[in-house]
């Protein structure tokens, strides 16, 4: 299994009613699963590429999904997702870190638009497969995301997530 999205979400026991930032939400296909996870909860993708946030919007008001919100943000600066302050349960960063340069400038953003014992999911590459993925030097392992995280005061609560045989999970809490 290349990456399980909605294997590695269903393992991280949402509530309908959550609110989650997918940080780096790219195309929305992580977005759209955590949509679903939540139904009466709300999903912000935040998103850097312009189009892709013009493209996601579009194909949530086709899909009529009314609960996902794309958002342009620049996640590696403070205040730059455009949420409040201990404003969301959780915060998904999923294939996000080994393409940032300020990865410590996002996980703070993270700190600080979530509530009280809000937890975060990294998900990203364990290694680069020869085209597939990361070039070699971009990929942030596993040991340097949980040593990050911890760093910036976040607990370990699993990293026994499913992610398929390329990726890590980690769940962290706030």
């Amino acid at each position: 299994m290349f990456m399980a999205p909605a294997q590695t979400l269903s393992s991280c026991n949402f509530q309908a009613t959550d609110s989650v930032a997918d940080f780096g939400a790219g195309s929305g296909f992580m977005a759209k699963a955590l949509a679903n996870l939540v139904p009466r909860g709300n999903v912000f993708a935040i998103e850097i590429n312009r189009d892709l946030v013009s493209r996601m919007t579009h194909e949530i008001e086709e899909d009529k999904i009314k609960n996902l919100h794309p958002l342009w943000g620049d996640i590696e600066i403070d205040g730059g997702s455009k949420l409040g302050d201990e404003s969301v349960n959780e915060v998904v960063m999923s294939n996000i870190l080994f393409q940032i340069d300020d990865k410590k400038g996002a996980l703070r953003e993270a700190i600080r638009v979530l509530k009280a014992g809000g937890r975060m999911i990294i998900i990203d590459w364990q290694e680069s497969f020869g085209g597939l993925g990361p070039a070699p030097q971009r990929v942030f392992n596993k040991d340097q995301a949980e040593q990050l995280a911890k760093s910036l005061g976040f607990s370990k609560l699993s990293d026994n997530l499913p992610a398929g045989e390329h990726h890590y999970a980690i769940l962290f809490k706030k």
